[in-house]
């Protein structure tokens, strides 16, 4: 297991940023601190060389824009709310109206992933990886409470990567981390215009039987649906292409996880690439997946001159349902003083 550091680039305040890989002798993954970014995973490829399964940029600059959230922390919490706000015993707490000038968008301003975190490695004969940390000052973005944040990132012998999450505050106040990686499973499939081929091929299984309902702007209503023959049912395993034709623009979807408790750490999705035979399976603590199939990506400019267009790349977000804060049917977002925030996510690769 090894961890190596190196300088990524500076910023205009004149902080460095620094980047991390981390290697087990099969897999590595890269990250910056700088929002806590996932910038690389690196997979064996079939002839040879590694295949890089996630989407990026190859520079400092992509990351200060990364409009895309191209793999950053998100928080303090995940997801849209409604309005921008919410109340804590009939106190209205005012958001950032980052999102279609109406709703908050992960957090609102400023973003969890444009702050550049204090960091450190993690070493070990069995796990290595990165410790991030900083403080949210109370008022940040709206939310009451001072939040110590720590997130960490990890790569075992086994393949798996295990992000862990844990946070304290000195105020009620809701918290819903998670990472905003957009994978590709086949990124050797390059169409002649230098894009990315579509993850519509992608097969998904998501261990889940009831989804969030939304309205037009994508704010949940508060019900509950049943995936029972609907678009939205992958508790068997199908290609997102399947039902595709059926969506106004490809899924920006959140399913609460059928968890029954038995495990500590249940199994969420399954995600398999056919021509690769690639296979992610995605465990998770948190209550909720979303899936996002990169419905909004245009011509982004890439990684090494690659192109990401429209479901370029697909993400699966660990966390609670978005607009929790208004919704108290849904399980609970709200952390208090004196207790812990502490959920865990881990990928774990066939490669």
């Amino acid at each position: 297991m090894e961890v190596k550091k190196e300088r990524f680039g500076m910023l205009s305040s004149g902080d460095a940023v620094s980047i991390f890989t981390v290697s087990n002798g099969t897999m590595s993954f890269s990250a910056i601190d700088y929002g806590c970014c996932i910038t690389a995973i690196l997979l064996p490829a079939a002839k040879g060389g590694y295949d890089d399964i996630v989407l990026g940029y190859s520079t400092l600059e992509g990351y200060i824009r990364n409009k895309p959230y191209f793999g950053s922390i998100v928080g303090r919490c995940a997801g849209r709310i409604s309005n921008a706000r919410f109340s804590i015993e009939e106190k209205c707490y005012t958001l950032t109206r980052n999102d279609g000038g109406r709703h908050c968008l992960h957090g609102g301003y400023p973003l969890y992933g444009k702050q550049l975190w204090q960091a450190e490695p993690i070493s070990g004969s069995d796990e290595a990886g990165i410790r991030f940390s900083r403080i949210s000052p109370n008022g940040e973005q709206g939310f009451p409470g001072e939040v110590q944040l720590t997130v960490s990132y990890t790569l075992n012998k086994n393949n798996t990567i295990t992000l862990r999450y844990e946070a304290h505050t000195t105020k009620t106040t809701p918290i819903s981390l998670t990472n905003h990686t957009y994978f590709n499973l086949n990124p050797a499939g390059m169409q002649d215009d230098g894009s990315y081929v579509s993850v519509l091929n992608h097969q998904v299984q998501l261990l889940a039987s009831r989804y969030a309902e939304v309205d037009a702007l994508l704010i949940p209503t508060g019900t509950l649906v049943p995936v029972a023959g609907t678009p939205f049912d992958f508790r068997t395993p199908k290609l997102l292409s399947q039902d595709f034709a059926q969506l106004k623009n490809g899924y920006d979807d959140t399913w609460l996880l059928d968890a029954d408790g038995a495990d500590d750490v249940p199994l969420a999705a399954v995600v398999t690439e056919p021509t690769t035979g690639r296979t992610l399976r995605i465990y998770s603590t948190q209550p909720a997946i979303t899936m996002y199939t990169g419905n909004f990506l245009n011509g982004e400019q890439g990684k090494n001159g690659d192109v990401y267009n429209k479901h370029s790349g697909v993400c699966f977000e660990t966390q609670h349902i978005p607009d929790s804060p208004n919704h108290p049917a849904f399980p609970s977002v709200w952390v208090q003083p004196g207790e812990a925030y502490r959920h865990e996510t881990q990928w774990r690769f066939t490669v």
